[in-house]
């Protein structure tokens, strides 16, 4: 669980500062909005550090689907634009996989 708890708190942190990216280009934020951006993708990448693994490309796989999870609660709650059955089948699709990436048997 801590694991997921790892990725979960790695997601909302790169996909809030990816967001303030987003607000300035798209949504003309002040370009303030930059900095915590910055500082909260600087987070995410330290947050993928600690999960317990021995390979970063097995690490960045499986966070993958959890992003895309994390995605479509963004889009829902942030965004008010509630996930259709396609977001929510995607999603479903994509943290299984990472669940088989993260916790298949290895040799």
């Amino acid at each position: 669980m801590m694991t997921y708890g790892l990725y979960a708190l790695a997601a909302l942190a790169e996909i809030a500062g990816c967001f303030a990216f987003w607000a300035w280009l798209r949504l003309a934020k002040p370009i303030w909005w930059l900095a915590p951006g910055l500082v909260s993708l600087a987070l995410f990448a330290w947050l993928l550090t600690l999960v317990p693994s021995d390979a970063a490309g097995r690490t960045f796989a499986a966070y993958g689907g959890v992003y895309i999870v994390a995605s479509i609660l963004w889009l829902w709650l942030v965004e008010g634009r509630p996930p259709d059955r396609w977001d929510l089948s995607g999603a479903a699709v994509c943290l299984a996989g990472a669940t088989i990436i993260l916790f298949g048997p290895r040799n």
